[in-house]
């Protein structure tokens, strides 16, 4: 009971890291994560604009044609305003700023030509200029002017006459300027309302938003688009609020900042003029009635173009007539403010029911947070869909997702830790049946139950090509070998054989291997540390005075090079690939488990179809009848002409046994043959 406790109590730490995780991931990142998702969601159902009351009127590539460069002289600009005057409309609205004088002014045109007579000049400046006349159309139209707030240059905004009352409590956040820029005194002081042109994109350059209001010189001015709709809905005064902005009796939700949040459609062309053919004779003359124009410019190399979450690129004119037609008619997005609460509470619920749930045995009780899961994209989509609210779904599905994940990360480490335990309990009943049923067979299981399956080997990585195999004397000794990955490209290996015989050596091999493998995977620095490390160890743990020969390699499977230590084992053979085999010297030390020694490291480079083989003297010192031994020549007769790891091995054991001739073997026969494939 204790026990399972703890293993639960280790599961749970593991979610609630997992959880903490995700919490800090959710709070760092979470306006990036899921703009991507919000925009996708209006790209699927972007807005229906088929029924604006809204129409837009653009400076492009035809009308610079049509008429010259921009900046246009005031007297096409004046002819413009007219033409869209006649149609009657609601207000008119110029998406830029005219804060200089008209640059074919009578003054400036009699200067170019200085060859006229005093009498002509005279008469020249003498005409009225063209800003004045523009002026005298603007006062004669319901006509909205730009302006723009500034942190430098610009005007004293304290100057200028604010044409909208605006009343409450203004957003906590309101952006706010010191200075302005506005139009010349002839424009300015006609227009029947005044819009601010500022906005600015979000972080990742994305326009979503559109602001309704800003402070200039201490004193809230109201942006373009709800100027525009002010004088569209007759009204007097703006009155701010928690949370919103009304004119009249429509109410918009704003953030902080006093921006809209924008649920963006496809604006219709049929709403969309070009300055050009108003200019021209012919055009409708009811085309603008009662609805509200909005003027801007469209022409190539114009810098008024944005990104919206609909294009990549798209007419900031466009984006104000969008604005606009949803403070008119509805059609705006809404993050409510206890979006964000519910989100992180949905997301510990969820957190909370796979840290209840998921460590205990009853399975069908997950369905419970599965299936919220499953239900709020649903939802979210829905809210989005049919209220036009912003949910996000991935806080929730983050905080829970990543919390299932720790849990079931712990709860995979202690599958581990318990069939480890299990293991050991085998290994434990496996020496009490020696008891009964033969010590020496016991020994055998449990030396074969150690090593890893030759099956594995063989695909431990398609850079080499490696195989091992290990027969037990009857007598039953202690050799051992392994084959570890340390990282993608580093593989280690071992041969070992330890002194003595039974369930002794058995369990001393089983210690070595554990160990050898547990000192290899911490990363030391070098092979002679590690050697160092495992020395000490096993001398620790050495309550029966025995010792091991082991011989530890580490290749680097995307060069080839190689780093050897020896511990009192038998030397290698270097087989190359023209088939010339030799013994590979190495300096070593002693065995493990009889002093302190340096064992130093012993690099060596394999190249391409180059092979390793480790024997232990289970092979090199094979009796058989006559008690001669097998001896290197042998082993180097049985290698030639063999070309893979496996045949290699194969090869040797069946030397071995031939020579031996029935003679029952005195020792465990190991070999392994590493092959370096590049």
């Amino acid at each position: 009971m204790k026990s399972a406790f703890k293993r639960h109590h280790r599961i749970w730490l593991a979610g609630v890291a997992g959880l903490l995780l995700a919490s800090l991931l959710s709070a760092w990142g979470g306006e990036a994560m899921r703009r991507p998702l919000f925009d996708l969601w209006q790209r699927t159902a972007p807005r229906d604009m088929s029924g604006t009351k809204v129409h837009v009127v653009l400076i492009d590539g035809d009308g610079l044609a049509a008429v010259g460069p921009w900046p246009w002289p005031r007297y096409h600009m004046a002819r413009l305003t007219e033409e869209i005057a006649a149609r009657h409309p609601k207000a008119i609205g110029f998406d830029m700023l005219f804060p200089e004088p008209d640059r074919v002014r009578p003054d400036i045109f009699a200067a170019l030509y200085p060859e006229l007579s005093l009498a002509a000049a005279a008469e020249v400046q003498a005409l009225p200029p063209m800003d004045r006349l523009w002026g005298q159309v603007i006062g004669r139209a319901p006509v909205v002017l730009g302006r723009a707030g500034v942190a430098a240059g610009g005007s004293d905004p304290g100057q200028l006459f604010v044409d909208a009352e605006v009343k409450g409590a203004l957003p906590p956040a309101l952006p706010a300027e010191p200075r302005v820029i506005a139009n010349i005194p002839d424009l300015e002081q006609a227009a029947l309302g005044h819009g601010l042109l500022n906005g600015r994109p979000d972080s990742d350059g994305v326009v979503r938003r559109v602001p309704t209001l800003m402070k200039v010189g201490g004193r809230p001015m109201p942006g373009l688009s709800l100027e525009l709709a002010r004088i569209g809905l007759d009204a007097t005064a703006i009155t701010a609020g928690p949370g919103s902005i009304a004119i009249g009796e429509r109410r918009v939700p704003v953030d902080d900042e006093g921006r809209l949040l924008l649920h963006f459609g496809h604006f219709p062309p049929e709403a969309i003029s070009s300055a050009a053919d108003v200019l021209r004779q012919g055009f409708p003359a009811d085309a603008f009635a009662g609805q509200i124009v909005l003027v801007g410019l469209a022409a190539e190399g114009t810098a008024d173009i944005v990104a919206t979450p609909l294009a990549a690129e798209y007419y900031g004119p466009l984006v104000q007539a969008q604005a606009l037609d949803a403070i008119l008619r509805g059609g705006w997005l809404e993050r409510p403010r206890w979006a964000a609460p519910a989100e992180w509470s949905l997301g510990l619920l969820l957190a909370l029911l796979v840290l209840l749930l998921a460590p205990g045995r009853r399975r069908l009780w997950l369905l419970a947070p599965a299936m919220i899961a499953v239900t709020v994209p649903a939802g979210a989509w829905f809210a989005f869909a049919g209220l036009s609210w912003l949910i996000d779904p991935l806080r929730p599905l983050l905080l829970g997702g990543v919390t299932a994940a720790g849990v079931a990360g712990g709860m995979f480490v202690e599958a581990r830790r318990e069939r480890e335990r299990l293991r050991e309990t085998l290994v434990r009943e496996r020496i009490a049946a020696a008891a009964t049923e033969g010590e020496l067979q016991a020994a055998r299981t449990i030396q074969l139950g150690m090593l890893p399956p030759r099956a594995d080997l063989a695909r431990i990585d398609p850079r080499i090509d490696v195989d091992a195999l290990l027969e037990p004397a009857r007598s039953i000794g202690g050799d051992l070998y392994d084959v570890i990955r340390l990282d993608a490209d580093r593989i280690a290996f071992l041969v070992g054989d330890v002194t003595g015989k039974g369930v002794p050596a058995a369990l001393f091999m089983a210690l070595s291997k554990a160990l050898a493998k547990s000192v290899v995977l911490r990363g030391t620095p070098s092979l002679a540390d590690a050697a160092f490390i495992l020395n000490e160890e096993l001398m620790r743990d050495n309550s029966e005075s025995m010792n091991v020969t082991m011989l530890v390699g580490i290749l680097d499977a995307s060069t080839g090079d190689l780093v050897l230590m020896s511990a009192g084992h038998e030397d290698p053979l270097h087989v190359r690939t023209d088939g010339t085999i030799a013994i590979h010297k190495l300096d070593g030390g002693p065995p493990f488990c009889i002093v302190d020694f340096p064992y130093p490291d012993e690099p060596m480079k394999l190249a391409p179809g180059e092979t390793l083989v480790l024997i232990s003297d289970g092979v090199s010192e094979a009796l058989n009848g006559a008690d001669a031994l097998f001896g290197h020549e042998r082993l180097l007769a049985a290698l030639e002409g063999r070309n893979s790891a496996t045949a290699m091995i194969e090869s040797v054991r069946d030397a071995v046994r031939a020579f031996e001739d029935g003679t029952d073997p005195t020792d465990d026969l190991t070999v392994m043959a590493v092959r370096y494939l590049g």
